[in-house]
Protein backbone atom coordinates (compact mmCIF):
# COMPACT_ATOMS: atom_id res chain seq x y z
CA UNK A 1 0.00 0.00 0.00
CA UNK A 2 1.11 3.43 -0.62
CA UNK A 3 -0.50 6.68 1.13
CA UNK A 4 -0.16 10.23 -0.23
CA UNK A 5 -1.35 13.78 0.58
CA UNK A 6 -2.28 15.13 -2.77
CA UNK A 7 -3.73 19.09 -3.10
CA UNK A 8 -7.20 18.97 -4.61
CA UNK A 9 -9.38 21.26 -5.04
CA UNK A 10 -7.58 23.73 -2.70
CA UNK A 11 -6.93 21.32 0.34
CA UNK A 12 -4.86 18.09 1.13
CA UNK A 13 -6.74 14.68 0.69
CA UNK A 14 -5.58 11.81 1.90
CA UNK A 15 -5.48 9.02 -1.10
CA UNK A 16 -4.25 5.21 -0.55
CA UNK A 17 -3.30 3.20 -3.67
CA UNK A 18 -3.09 -0.74 -3.20
CA UNK A 19 -1.16 -2.97 -6.35
CA UNK A 20 0.59 -2.01 -9.48
CA UNK A 21 0.34 1.24 -11.16
CA UNK A 22 -0.12 -0.39 -14.60
CA UNK A 23 -3.03 -2.96 -13.41
CA UNK A 24 -6.81 -1.68 -14.35
CA UNK A 25 -7.76 1.12 -11.93
CA UNK A 26 -10.49 0.98 -9.56
CA UNK A 27 -11.69 3.66 -7.40
CA UNK A 28 -13.55 3.17 -4.37
CA UNK A 29 -15.57 5.24 -2.58
CA UNK A 30 -16.96 5.24 0.85
CA UNK A 31 -20.21 5.84 2.92
CA UNK A 32 -21.49 8.79 4.69
CA UNK A 33 -19.49 10.65 7.44
CA UNK A 34 -17.04 7.52 7.09
CA UNK A 35 -13.25 7.21 4.95
CA UNK A 36 -11.35 4.81 3.31
CA UNK A 37 -10.90 2.85 6.20
CA UNK A 38 -14.39 0.87 4.99
CA UNK A 39 -12.10 -0.81 2.41
CA UNK A 40 -9.30 -1.93 4.72
CA UNK A 41 -10.14 -5.46 4.02
CA UNK A 42 -11.19 -5.48 0.43
CA UNK A 43 -8.62 -2.72 -1.25
CA UNK A 44 -5.29 -4.90 -0.70
CA UNK A 45 -7.35 -8.31 -1.85
CA UNK A 46 -8.64 -6.95 -4.88
CA UNK A 47 -5.03 -5.72 -5.62
CA UNK A 48 -3.72 -8.84 -5.32
CA UNK A 49 -6.53 -9.97 -7.69
CA UNK A 50 -4.78 -8.03 -9.98
CA UNK A 51 -6.22 -4.52 -10.39
CA UNK A 52 -4.89 -1.11 -9.03
CA UNK A 53 -6.99 0.00 -6.26
CA UNK A 54 -7.19 3.34 -5.12
CA UNK A 55 -9.27 4.69 -1.92
CA UNK A 56 -9.82 7.98 -1.25
CA UNK A 57 -11.06 9.75 1.98
CA UNK A 58 -13.51 12.47 0.84
CA UNK A 59 -13.25 16.33 1.62
CA UNK A 60 -13.27 16.73 5.10
CA UNK A 61 -13.69 12.76 6.11
CA UNK A 62 -11.15 10.70 7.45
CA UNK A 63 -7.59 12.07 7.10
CA UNK A 64 -8.42 14.75 4.27
CA UNK A 65 -8.52 18.13 5.29
CA UNK A 66 -11.81 19.82 5.35
CA UNK A 67 -13.56 21.05 1.82
CA UNK A 68 -12.67 24.81 1.94
CA UNK A 69 -16.03 25.71 1.93
CA UNK A 70 -17.22 23.59 4.83
CA UNK A 71 -19.13 19.97 4.91
CA UNK A 72 -20.05 19.06 1.40
CA UNK A 73 -24.20 19.07 1.33
CA UNK A 74 -24.12 18.38 -2.56
CA UNK A 75 -22.98 15.00 -4.03
CA UNK A 76 -22.05 16.55 -7.25
CA UNK A 77 -19.32 18.68 -5.85
CA UNK A 78 -17.64 14.96 -4.48
CA UNK A 79 -18.52 13.34 -8.55
CA UNK A 80 -16.35 16.79 -9.71
CA UNK A 81 -13.72 16.15 -6.86
CA UNK A 82 -13.64 12.35 -8.17
CA UNK A 83 -12.72 13.22 -11.65
CA UNK A 84 -10.20 15.91 -10.76
CA UNK A 85 -8.69 12.82 -8.58
CA UNK A 86 -8.51 10.67 -11.85
CA UNK A 87 -7.23 13.08 -13.83
CA UNK A 88 -4.34 13.79 -10.63
CA UNK A 89 -3.48 10.61 -10.86
CA UNK A 90 -3.79 9.85 -14.53
CA UNK A 91 -6.17 6.58 -14.42
CA UNK A 92 -6.77 5.33 -17.46
CA UNK A 93 -10.57 4.39 -17.61
CA UNK A 94 -11.14 3.28 -14.00
CA UNK A 95 -13.64 1.69 -12.65
CA UNK A 96 -15.91 3.50 -10.03
CA UNK A 97 -17.18 1.29 -7.20
CA UNK A 98 -19.28 3.57 -4.30
CA UNK A 99 -21.71 2.49 -1.68
CA UNK A 100 -24.11 4.62 0.33
CA UNK A 101 -23.52 7.96 -0.91
CA UNK A 102 -20.40 6.65 -2.45
CA UNK A 103 -22.71 4.96 -4.57
CA UNK A 104 -24.58 7.77 -6.08
CA UNK A 105 -21.68 9.80 -6.63
CA UNK A 106 -20.17 7.17 -8.36
CA UNK A 107 -23.81 7.14 -10.77
CA UNK A 108 -23.10 10.76 -10.53
CA UNK A 109 -19.68 10.29 -11.99
CA UNK A 110 -20.80 8.13 -15.21
CA UNK A 111 -23.46 10.60 -16.02
CA UNK A 112 -20.68 13.34 -16.28
CA UNK A 113 -18.31 11.35 -17.89
CA UNK A 114 -19.13 7.57 -18.89
CA UNK A 115 -16.67 7.90 -21.87
CA UNK A 116 -13.87 7.90 -19.18
CA UNK A 117 -14.96 4.90 -17.38
CA UNK A 118 -14.77 0.99 -17.71
CA UNK A 119 -17.67 0.72 -15.27
CA UNK A 120 -19.64 2.04 -11.92
CA UNK A 121 -21.09 -0.24 -9.55
CA UNK A 122 -23.46 1.52 -7.72
CA UNK A 123 -24.25 -0.16 -4.04
CA UNK A 124 -27.28 1.01 -1.50
CA UNK A 125 -27.60 4.00 -4.08
CA UNK A 126 -30.90 4.42 -6.24
CA UNK A 127 -31.72 7.39 -8.26
CA UNK A 128 -33.71 9.70 -5.66
CA UNK A 129 -34.73 9.00 -1.82
CA UNK A 130 -38.17 10.74 -2.41
CA UNK A 131 -37.34 12.94 0.90
CA UNK A 132 -35.95 10.10 2.74
CA UNK A 133 -34.37 11.16 5.39
CA UNK A 134 -36.29 14.49 6.29
CA UNK A 135 -34.30 17.35 5.17
CA UNK A 136 -35.93 19.37 7.56
CA UNK A 137 -34.88 17.14 10.24
CA UNK A 138 -31.20 16.61 8.93
CA UNK A 139 -30.93 20.35 8.96
CA UNK A 140 -32.42 20.73 12.58
CA UNK A 141 -29.69 18.24 13.67
CA UNK A 142 -26.82 20.19 12.32
CA UNK A 143 -27.05 22.85 15.59
CA UNK A 144 -27.25 19.94 17.37
CA UNK A 145 -24.50 17.45 16.42
CA UNK A 146 -22.91 17.93 19.73
CA UNK A 147 -25.32 16.46 21.62
CA UNK A 148 -23.46 13.87 24.04
CA UNK A 149 -25.80 11.21 22.41
CA UNK A 150 -24.66 11.63 18.94
CA UNK A 151 -22.06 8.59 18.66
CA UNK A 152 -24.77 6.58 20.57
CA UNK A 153 -27.48 7.20 18.07
CA UNK A 154 -24.32 6.43 15.41
CA UNK A 155 -23.96 3.26 16.20
CA UNK A 156 -27.23 1.84 17.26
CA UNK A 157 -28.27 3.64 14.04
CA UNK A 158 -25.84 1.72 11.91
CA UNK A 159 -26.61 -1.89 13.61
CA UNK A 160 -29.68 -1.36 12.51
CA UNK A 161 -29.29 -1.04 8.70
CA UNK A 162 -26.71 -4.29 8.92
CA UNK A 163 -27.68 -7.18 7.36
CA UNK A 164 -29.21 -10.27 9.18
CA UNK A 165 -27.03 -12.47 8.23
CA UNK A 166 -23.97 -10.57 9.11
CA UNK A 167 -22.48 -12.43 12.66
CA UNK A 168 -23.05 -10.27 15.64
CA UNK A 169 -19.26 -9.30 16.12
CA UNK A 170 -18.51 -8.57 12.53
CA UNK A 171 -21.89 -6.39 13.02
CA UNK A 172 -20.53 -4.69 16.04
CA UNK A 173 -17.19 -3.56 14.61
CA UNK A 174 -18.44 -1.86 11.69
CA UNK A 175 -20.71 0.19 14.04
CA UNK A 176 -17.73 0.76 16.45
CA UNK A 177 -15.50 1.95 13.11
CA UNK A 178 -18.57 3.89 11.95
CA UNK A 179 -19.10 6.10 14.98
CA UNK A 180 -15.84 8.14 15.03
CA UNK A 181 -17.00 10.28 12.08
CA UNK A 182 -17.51 13.97 12.27
CA UNK A 183 -21.37 14.39 12.93
CA UNK A 184 -21.69 17.66 10.97
CA UNK A 185 -19.86 16.40 7.55
CA UNK A 186 -22.23 12.89 8.11
CA UNK A 187 -25.21 14.88 8.63
CA UNK A 188 -23.89 17.26 5.79
CA UNK A 189 -23.33 14.61 3.91
CA UNK A 190 -26.76 13.00 4.45
CA UNK A 191 -28.39 15.98 3.02
CA UNK A 192 -26.61 15.72 -0.06
CA UNK A 193 -28.33 11.98 -0.15
CA UNK A 194 -31.80 13.01 0.44
CA UNK A 195 -31.59 16.20 -2.08
CA UNK A 196 -29.36 14.64 -4.79
CA UNK A 197 -31.61 13.95 -8.03
CA UNK A 198 -30.31 11.92 -10.92
CA UNK A 199 -33.70 10.54 -12.15
CA UNK A 200 -33.09 12.19 -15.69
CA UNK A 201 -29.46 12.04 -15.84
CA UNK A 202 -29.41 8.41 -15.47
CA UNK A 203 -30.55 7.65 -18.97
CA UNK A 204 -27.54 9.23 -20.34
CA UNK A 205 -25.26 7.12 -19.00
CA UNK A 206 -23.07 4.36 -21.48
CA UNK A 207 -20.74 2.44 -19.82
CA UNK A 208 -21.61 -0.62 -18.11
CA UNK A 209 -23.00 -0.34 -14.71
CA UNK A 210 -24.53 -2.77 -12.18
CA UNK A 211 -26.58 -1.70 -9.14
CA UNK A 212 -26.60 -3.58 -6.13
CA UNK A 213 -28.65 -2.83 -3.01
CA UNK A 214 -29.42 -5.30 0.27
CA UNK A 215 -32.39 -6.83 1.19
CA UNK A 216 -31.89 -6.15 4.55
CA UNK A 217 -31.42 -2.16 3.86
CA UNK A 218 -33.66 0.30 5.96
CA UNK A 219 -31.99 2.76 4.32
CA UNK A 220 -33.39 1.96 0.79
CA UNK A 221 -36.85 0.56 -1.46
CA UNK A 222 -35.53 -2.48 -3.31
CA UNK A 223 -38.22 -1.56 -5.58
CA UNK A 224 -36.12 2.31 -6.35
CA UNK A 225 -33.10 0.37 -6.96
CA UNK A 226 -34.57 -1.60 -9.42
CA UNK A 227 -36.28 1.12 -10.96
CA UNK A 228 -32.71 2.98 -11.22
CA UNK A 229 -31.17 0.19 -12.51
CA UNK A 230 -34.21 -0.32 -15.12
CA UNK A 231 -33.33 3.62 -16.12
CA UNK A 232 -29.32 3.00 -17.53
CA UNK A 233 -29.29 1.41 -20.56
CA UNK A 234 -28.24 -2.23 -20.10
CA UNK A 235 -28.04 -2.23 -16.06
CA UNK A 236 -27.62 -5.16 -13.99
CA UNK A 237 -29.65 -5.22 -10.91
CA UNK A 238 -28.64 -7.25 -7.76
CA UNK A 239 -30.31 -7.76 -4.07
CA UNK A 240 -28.23 -9.15 -1.43
CA UNK A 241 -30.26 -11.27 0.88
CA UNK A 242 -29.61 -10.87 4.21
CA UNK A 243 -27.34 -7.89 3.90
CA UNK A 244 -28.16 -4.50 4.65
CA UNK A 245 -26.34 -0.71 3.66
CA UNK A 246 -22.74 -2.03 4.05
CA UNK A 247 -21.61 -4.70 1.06
CA UNK A 248 -18.11 -4.25 0.93
CA UNK A 249 -18.10 -4.12 4.92
CA UNK A 250 -20.70 -7.09 5.74
CA UNK A 251 -20.20 -9.87 2.82
CA UNK A 252 -17.36 -11.88 3.76
CA UNK A 253 -14.51 -12.29 1.05
CA UNK A 254 -16.17 -9.20 -1.20
CA UNK A 255 -12.92 -9.21 -3.17
CA UNK A 256 -14.11 -12.15 -4.71
CA UNK A 257 -17.61 -10.84 -5.42
CA UNK A 258 -16.29 -7.59 -6.35
CA UNK A 259 -13.59 -9.17 -8.60
CA UNK A 260 -17.03 -11.00 -10.67
CA UNK A 261 -19.16 -7.91 -10.93
CA UNK A 262 -16.37 -6.42 -12.67
CA UNK A 263 -15.20 -8.93 -14.92
CA UNK A 264 -18.58 -9.23 -15.92
CA UNK A 265 -18.87 -5.61 -16.76
CA UNK A 266 -15.70 -5.13 -18.46
CA UNK A 267 -16.32 -8.31 -20.67
CA UNK A 268 -19.16 -6.09 -22.15
CA UNK A 269 -17.09 -3.48 -23.74
CA UNK A 270 -13.95 -5.81 -24.31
Amino acid sequence: MRADYLSLGGALAFVEQHGDEGAPPVLCLHTAGQSGVQWRHVAPALAARGYRVVVPDLPGHGRSEPAPGGPVTDLGTYADWCLALVDRLGLERPAVVGCSIGGKIALDVAVRASDRLAAVVAMAADAHTGGRPSVRGLRRELSDVAAPSRTDRTYLGTLAVVGRDVPRERAELIATMHRREDPAVSTSDLLGWATHDLRDALPGITCPAHLVVGDDDLWLDVARVRAAAASVPGARCTVLAGIGHYPMEEVADFDAVLDGWLTELTAVTA
